[in-house]
């Protein structure tokens, strides 16, 4: 029985992650990379409530980079951007020590 490879450049098959994100972080993250808009230069989406797939907005705003930092929420796997001062954007995936391995290793498949 021949190996099926999960690398399309193996020219195998990928697995479809089945994640689902939500209008609303499209719609937030076009606010982020709009220098009009500069009260909000920042975003972070997670699960939706007990959602395993659909990913929304959770957390948005402005102050940069360490105001972002702060926001960070514990215990849950999240994804952000930020606007940086020089004009550059930064995504992140985050998951403290406190998250459940079995989220972290979820939430990783959806980065």
């Amino acid at each position: 029985m021949p190996t099926l490879f999960t690398d399309p450049r193996s020219g195998g098959i990928k697995k479809k992650s089945d994640v689902n994100v939500l209008p609303i972080v499209r719609e937030t993250w076009e606010e982020v990379r709009n220098d009009r808009i500069p009260d909000i230069d920042w975003l972070i989406a997670g699960y939706d409530g007990a959602s395993k797939s659909d990913i929304t907005v959770l957390l948005q705003g402005g102050g940069g980079m360490s105001s972002c930092a702060n926001a960070l929420p514990t215990a849950m796997p999240v994804f952000g951007g930020v606007r940086l001062s020089s004009g550059r954007f930064v995504t992140f995936f985050y998951a403290d020590q406190d998250t459940s391995v079995m989220k972290k290793g979820r939430a990783s498949m959806h980065k």
